[in-house]
């Protein structure tokens, strides 16, 4: 079974949390104590490998007698996953290639797995787990079904009251999930880089090894025996693990491991032992941070290639080379590695190394992988599709994707294309406080400085994310989603914008996107609040005459004598003041501006005291701190 998304509901902060998709790989982003963790460990209970105690059952708000508010356990926790069954798994337990499955924990902490499907009439049919074999044969000959095996087992005589169920169901419901599906879950390798213990790691890559050599049928003999050649065979699954590390770390002599294995207590685990002097090793709990996080690295590295080798033994007995067999052997059931934290303690070099090996682990058919993480460098790693923001509202976990409630993944797809060509980062898109959006290149490059010499921070550090729309459309369905969840947005573009032929700006337009209300998402530059008076058409010309020709002298000194507020001042009849400065400067000085964002990005940088920025700009970066706040 390959689990595609899941959904969780009174399990801690996860009071309601749905459709978190289980990628290649999935990134779960937020802050501290937003839900990251609890959702792993729910994806663990929904797949069998987290025992729930009453500690994780949601606080549920509710009043007393009296009228206050007080909060109690609830009474039930729910994880429900959407799971895609290979051809085996239908044939097997008669189910359809889509199937909903869900782990209910109830206030015993009794854990049942159910799948939705046809309700049966009768009661009775609705879980066939609970019945031996003796009560599962008399139902069967109350209701006149066979078997179609000549010997059948337990879970054919379920089968054929399943197939009676649903031929004799009028509704869909919930009912226990077929004997052995369970069996088919997903296994989950859980790497935690906040505790940085390698010894945790090899345990985790190499239990999913004992786990495949414990159903070997080659291993059925006598249990020491049994035990002595899984032993063995770890042994040797351990040995490119440990060639790998000291590849990774050519300062150690040695590293070897030496599995400790009981029938009676699972695989325990494999303490790894190093030495920098031949035939002096220790412990790794006796070496230093420095050491355990470098081998945890390593250890992360070589479970790729111990995953790559499960999917070319997923082949069957033909493809390992091993004699065919007449038993049908199921395939390999869907690994999901999941990362918590694996950036903490490392620098940015290792940083990439950790997003190089997990994509390398994404790639491999048969693996998922899912990170929590603080990192930017990983969260902007991905597509933004894949990133799951977490954030805690009201003592709940809320979920976000960006266009994720909209129109679905083409929303998604569409969305986060249009934000990776406007040069938003998936951090930025996160954790960004207010969006300022700009015309195009002349209004990126300047405004970063003009916003600097009037609030004395930058954009950054104000919490600002700065995007130039450059007139696409676009931009303006990202601008509208973001204010839809809550973002704070501001437009800001040059007065004539209106006017341009086929303007995304004009005011039919932005209202589209904008309602009503557009003048609290829009500022034009320029434009006076004076019927009588003319507006400024663009940002270049609301600056004086008077200061283009200090900057100009200091920047772009002219070939013959010094420019003149005059020169500047003439060229205001112009249709485009900008264009017709531009090709002034050009001409007249033999260092001139390489084009119009060049020639503001210089005039902008030039500029010492804030009094020389014109004051409706003034305002505008007032407004867009306040915002931001």
């Amino acid at each position: 079974m390959y689990l595609k998304n899941f959904s969780a509901n009174g399990f801690r902060s996860l009071q309601d949390v749905s459709n978190i998709p289980v990628s290649k790989p999935t990134i779960l982003a937020g802050h501290n104590d937003g839900g990251k963790s609890a959702l792993l460990d729910a994806l663990g209970l929904l797949v069998g490998s987290y025992s729930m105690v009453n500690d994780d059952r949601s606080y549920v708000r509710s009043t007393d007698l009296e009228g206050k508010e007080c909060f109690a356990r609830c009474a039930e926790t729910v994880v429900v996953g959407e799971f895609a069954l290979d051809d085996w798994e239908q044939q097997e337990f008669d189910l359809p290639s889509q199937v909903r499955l869900r782990r209910r924990v109830d206030t015993n902490l009794k854990s049942s797995l159910e799948v939705w499907s046809s309700l049966p009439n009768d009661d009775r049919l609705t879980d066939l787990t609970q019945y031996l074999l003796p009560e599962l044969k008399k139902l069967a000959d109350e209701f006149e079904v066979k078997p179609n095996s000549t010997k059948p087992k337990k879970a054919d005589f379920e089968k054929c009251l399943r197939d009676y169920g649903r031929k004799h169901s009028e509704n869909q419901g919930w009912l226990s999930a077929p004997s052995g599906l369970e069996r088919r879950m997903p296994r989950v390798l859980i790497f935690d880089g906040k505790a940085a213990r390698p010894d945790d790691a090899v345990k985790t890559a190499l239990s999913g090894k004992f786990q495949a050599h414990m159903a070997d049928v080659a291993l059925q003999g006598k249990l020491q025996t049994v035990e002595d050649e899984v032993k063995e065979r770890l042994r040797i699954d351990a040995k490119s693990l440990c060639d790998h590390i000291k590849e990774r770390c050519p300062d150690l002599t040695e590293v070897f491991v030496e599995p400790d294995v009981s029938f009676q207590r699972g695989f325990n685990g494999a303490p790894l032992r190093i030495s920098r002097v031949k035939g002096a090793s220790v412990g790794l709990d006796r070496s230093g941070l420095g050491s355990n996080r470098r081998v945890s690295l390593a250890v992360w590295e070589w479970t790729s290639e111990l995953l790559a080798d499960e999917e070319a033994d997923a082949g069957g007995p033909e493809a390992r080379g091993e004699p065919d067999s007449n038993e049908v052997e199921p395939p390999a059931v869907q690994t999901i590695v999941v990362y918590d934290e694996p950036d903490t303690h490392l620098d940015y070099h290792h940083q990439r190394k950790v997003m190089g090996l997990i994509r390398k682990q994404a790639s491999i058919p048969h693996v998922s992988v899912m990170v929590a993480t603080h990192s930017m460098n990983l969260i902007d790693g991905v597509d933004i599709s894949d990133v799951v923001h977490l954030k805690l509202e009201d003592l709940g976990t809320v979920a976000e994707r960006i266009g994720a409630d909209e129109l679905g993944e083409a929303i998604d797809l569409h969305l986060g294309k249009i934000a990776s060509a406007l040069g938003l980062r998936n951090s930025v898109l996160l954790h960004e406080r207010c969006f300022l959006a700009v015309e195009g290149d002349t209004e990126q490059r300047a405004f970063p400085l003009l916003f600097r010499l009037c609030e004395g921070l930058s954009l950054q550090a104000a919490g600002v994310a700065l995007w130039a729309c450059f007139n696409n459309e676009g931009a303006l369905h990202l601008a509208r989603y973001l204010i839809k969840r809550g973002r704070t947005f501001l437009l800001v573009v040059d007065a004539d914008s209106r006017s341009l032929p086929k303007s995304i700006f004009k005011e039919q337009k932005l209202r589209e996107h904008f309602g009503p209300n557009v003048a609290d998402y829009v500022k034009f530059l320029g434009e006076t609040a004076d019927a009588g008076a003319d507006d400024v058409p663009e940002l270049e010309a609301l600056f004086s005459d008077d200061l283009w020709a200090t900057v100009a002298n200091e920047v772009w000194p002219r070939n013959e004598g010094l420019w003149a507020p005059e020169d500047f001042a003439k060229l205001r009849t112009e249709k485009k003041f900008s264009a017709a400065v531009e090709e002034m400067l050009q001409t007249g000085s033999d260092t001139g501006p390489g084009g119009k964002p060049d020639m503001m990005y210089g005039f902008s940088l030039a500029l010492k005291d804030a009094q020389q920025v014109p004051e409706q700009l003034r305002e505008v970066f007032t407004q867009v701190r306040k915002l931001a706040e």
